[in-house]
């Protein structure tokens, strides 16, 4: 039986790591996932966790190729547009009349 090289990174608040694997060929996305303990390790919870392949979604029925990274994705915490706008009404910027011109460049 041949095997396929693959490796499982995640991040946490505090850290990142990154496991390599050697899995039968047919393996999916879930069985190198429980086969590394990444969601453990993350923190992530099963039922939140997303996963990729070199940051692609994908499933976790998503057949394997030798030489894949599956990445094990936490869920947002914040809604970047609604952070964004948060951000900017924080920081107001002065009217146009009251800021600092720039040269234009040639």
């Amino acid at each position: 039986m041949s095997l396929l090289r693959v490796s499982v990174a995640w991040a946490s608040p505090r850290s990142t790591g990154t496991v390599a694997l050697d899995l039968p060929r047919g393996a999916t996305v879930a069985d190198a996932v429980s086969a590394s303990g990444a969601l453990a390790r993350a923190g992530v919870d099963e039922a939140t966790a997303g996963f990729a392949i070199f940051g692609q979604t994908a499933h976790a029925s998503t057949p394997l190729a030798d030489g894949d990274r599956v990445e094990v994705t936490r869920p947002l915490v914040a809604d970047p547009g609604a952070a964004r706008r948060d951000r900017a009404a924080a920081h107001p910027l002065p009217p146009a009349h009251l800021r600092q011109k720039t040269p234009r460049r040639r």
